[in-house]
């Protein structure tokens, strides 16, 4: 099972280092859709996922999945920042002919469960893994990223459906709320609230968590159900949270960081990672 040797703060430091730079050369978009849910994938790979880089496919590993495909750069950064491949490779993002794809792609990529980026498939998907484990009598959990702008879609809310209806505690969704979708805020495109208790009527057992604070998310996936029922963390983030300029910014969902804004965003994220450990 692989465990960081460093901090998860670190871990996502290092993750959004490596997604500015491979957006900045693929000229790719979605940094600040990346950027906030770097602190869950984080916690996740270094903390609380049983996973091996060694054996990507064991059976009893833990399965994740990114149903907000779009911020696929963030997944690739992560698994090669826990060794599942040669981080030279990130480099390849957005190229011509690279496995690479802006959308998160499995293809020749160890480490990733599902290709995702049309909307809404994830969770379904993660419901499947969920009941096979317990139809085979498998101890893996699994773990579905969704955006929160991605719950507009129906599809999230039969998979919602079917969840508890199978009892599956092995089930984690996490809806990253950074409260921004396409271009606009999610409640003026198509207003969710309140979130929260919709997955509750559904019949998950919700927690609401900062989805920043390591510890808080640490906790909060590390805690199970204890009533049979799958889980539901509402995780409230900031769209391109690291760096202040793409902070709560709806144009970084498309826009691609050039040369001199790379250069202040790391210097910006390694001056923050230097002051939080001379304190």
């Amino acid at each position: 099972m692989y465990r960081s040797h460093m901090s998860s703060e670190e871990f996502a430091r290092n993750v959004r280092v490596s997604v500015l730079r491979m957006t900045n050369k693929g000229q790719s978009s979605h940094i600040g859709s990346c950027f906030s849910a770097c602190d869950i994938l984080a916690v996740l790979y270094s903390k609380v996922m049983h996973v091996d880089p060694a054996n990507p496919r064991a059976p009893e590993r833990d399965r994740f999945i990114l149903s907000k495909g779009h911020a696929g750069a963030v997944v690739y950064a992560s698994l090669a920042e826990c060794g599942f491949f040669d981080p030279a490779m990130l480099m390849q993002h957005y190229q011509n002919g690279s496995i690479m794809s802006g959308h998160v792609s499995h293809k020749g990529i160890p480490g990733v469960e599902l290709s995702t980026g049309s909307l809404g498939h994830g969770l379904s998907v993660g419901a499947g893994m969920a009941l096979r484990a317990k139809l085979d009598d498998l101890p893996y959990r699994v773990f579905v990223v969704l955006g929160d702008g991605e719950c507009d879609e129906g599809s999230v809310w039969e998979a919602a459906l079917f969840a508890p209806h199978h009892h599956l505690d092995n089930l984690v969704a996490i809806v990253d709320c950074n409260n921004l979708q396409g271009l606009d805020t999610t409640s003026e495109t198509l207003n969710l609230e309140p979130l929260a208790a919709k997955w509750r009527s559904f019949g998950w057992d919700v927690a609401e968590i900062d989805g920043h604070n390591h510890q808080s998310i640490e906790e909060a996936l590390q805690t199970k159900s204890d009533q049979g029922k799958p889980r539901c963390l509402i995780a409230h983030t900031v769209k391109g949270k690291g760096v202040s300029f793409m902070e709560n910014q709806v144009v970084w969902h498309y826009r691609w960081p050039r040369d001199n804004e790379v250069a202040l965003a790391i210097a910006e994220l390694m001056g923050r990672d230097h002051a939080r450990h001379d304190n």
